[in-house]
């Protein structure tokens, strides 16, 4: 315990304020893939799965790209302006999202939404490499990352609490992000540099790719964040996929009996109907279990080199992943989950301590701008796999039409993607769960966790060549 005392006012200060942003931010982001193609009569969009994969994979993507360039505009021109115009974008981001429904329009408001946390994300995760020494770095991280699960478990299960409308989610999160801004003059900015203030925004845009140059020709550095690259296309399908794929195909009656037998205001407020969990509950268990379990597994890992943690992160991860699409039972997913989280654990928060480590002490922010290059791209990936792969394997919508147009059914065009769905099983004289589990036998939609386990692992035998190749000549980096 004597650890903890050794971190700064700043590092709490400055976990706080990343505790409420990921409070606001998965609080709608976690239902934003049932959102965009859900059905219209449940408050959905009704876009493709293709259309979901494309606005999730790039929005999100140029989320994880700008922090390059947003972590040395911090650098020079000082955290706490930067993170209040981060604030000021994000809540007026997420006041406007929701008045839009044409995929422009979500797609524009979207990457509105990616500029604000964009400009928040290497702020926020240099005060932490800034505020940690080689002692305490692991720790820290690992505190820093249990803190963005305790936001991403509590955001989602507030909202879910309001979405029978969908603009209440939103606005919901927008209200958390006020909350930061009444924290933030309590942030103190950790070893400013005040000479970085000099000069005018060409000079400092300058400044910005004059680095990015040098850095691009680091061939082996360039290679790591390929490599970790494939882990985030996996990991994304946490939020892209897991959800469409839980509510699609998933009996959750086991569950429901349960917390209905024993907790039922969980059936009360998280049920869409008798014997039906909502799929974001259920997918936020992965946040539950890092709460549950990030220090003690921070600890044990704790004098692991990052680089052989992020090795076994990737491939438990990858199991745990492929193991969450191949059954239709609950209980199988919820296990599967706590799978993943504890690869997750183990992996990705020695992600960001790697790079922290070998970052030159002047420039934490721009180096830990540069740890999101890999999650942009992971991000574009991970759209194509929730997308066009998913839609082709595994798309309840799709794989009912291609039934009634087998079945030579007359279906109107019209209908709600429910009420499409209740009609097949009409005429074909099944309740919805016999017609899903026919569906299920007949064209196995799990086929995807093959497609999953093989990116998670091709990336963690990536990792450990990368190890064995540059051991011997930056061990104290890796």
């Amino acid at each position: 315990m004597k650890v903890f005392s050794k971190f700064p006012r700043t590092f709490w200060i400055g976990n706080t304020l990343e505790l409420f942003e990921r409070w606001a931010w998965y609080g709608f982001f976690m239902l934003f893939a049932n959102y965009l193609t859900g059905s219209s009569d449940m408050g959905g969009l009704e876009f493709s799965q293709s259309q979901k994969g494309l606005l999730m994979g790039v929005g999100t993507g140029i989320l994880y790209f700008l922090p390059v360039l947003t972590g040395a505009i911090a650098d020079r021109y000082g955290y706490k302006r930067v993170l209040c115009l981060a604030f000021l974008i994000y809540a007026s981001a997420f006041l406007l999202l929701p008045l839009f429904s044409s995929f422009t329009g979500v797609f524009l408001m979207y990457l509105y939404l990616a500029v604000g946390a964009a400009l928040f994300k290497p702020v926020i995760q240099a005060t932490v490499a800034k505020t940690t020494t080689a002692e305490t770095s692991s720790i820290g991280f690992g505190i820093f990352y249990m803190i963005v699960n305790v936001g991403a478990f509590f955001g989602p299960m507030v909202t879910l609490l309001f979405k029978s409308s969908f603009h209440l989610v939103f606005y919901i999160s927008a209200g958390i992000i006020f909350l930061n801004l009444l924290l933030l003059p309590f942030y103190k900015e950790p070893g400013r540099d005040e000479s970085r203030r000099d000069g005018n925004l060409l000079q400092s845009f300058a400044a910005v790719f004059r680095p990015m140059g040098a850095i691009l020709k680091d061939v082996k550095f360039v290679i790591f964040l390929l490599i970790v690259a494939g882990f985030w296309a996996m990991y994304y399908q946490l939020f892209f996929t897991l959800p469409v794929f839980i509510a699609q195909w998933v009996d959750t009656g086991s569950l429901y009996d349960f917390f209905h037998r024993y907790v039922p205001f969980v059936t009360a407020h998280y049920s869409l109907a008798p014997g039906v969990m909502e799929a974001e509950f259920i997918t936020n268990m992965d946040a539950f279990y890092i709460i549950l379990f990030q220090v003690l597994v921070s600890g044990l890992i704790m004098k692991m080199r990052p680089l052989r943690s992020m090795m076994s992160g990737f491939v438990v991860c990858s199991i745990g992943m492929a193991l969450s699409f191949m059954s239709r039972d609950v209980m199988f997913t919820l296990v599967a989950l706590l799978v993943f989280a504890l690869g997750e654990m183990a992996g990705s928060p020695k992600i960001s301590e790697y790079i922290g480590r070998i970052a030159p002490s002047g420039r934490k922010a721009l180096y830990m701008g540069y740890s999101f290059i890999p999650v942009f791209i992971g991000n574009l990936l991970a759209g194509v796999i929730s997308g066009n792969v998913y839609q082709a394997l595994s798309d309840k919508v799709v794989i009912t039409r291609d039934f009634a147009a087998l079945r030579g059914l007359s279906v109107s065009e019209g209908l709600s993607t429910q009420a499409y769905f209740e009609e097949v099983a009409r005429q074909v004289n099944l309740s919805e769960e016999e017609l899903t589990r026919l569906l299920w036998d007949t064209y196995d939609p799990s086929r995807l966790w093959m497609v999953l386990l093989a990116i998670g692992l091709v990336a963690a035998g990536s990792l450990f060549v990368y190890d064995r190749v540059i051991s011997g000549k930056t061990s104290q980096g890796s």
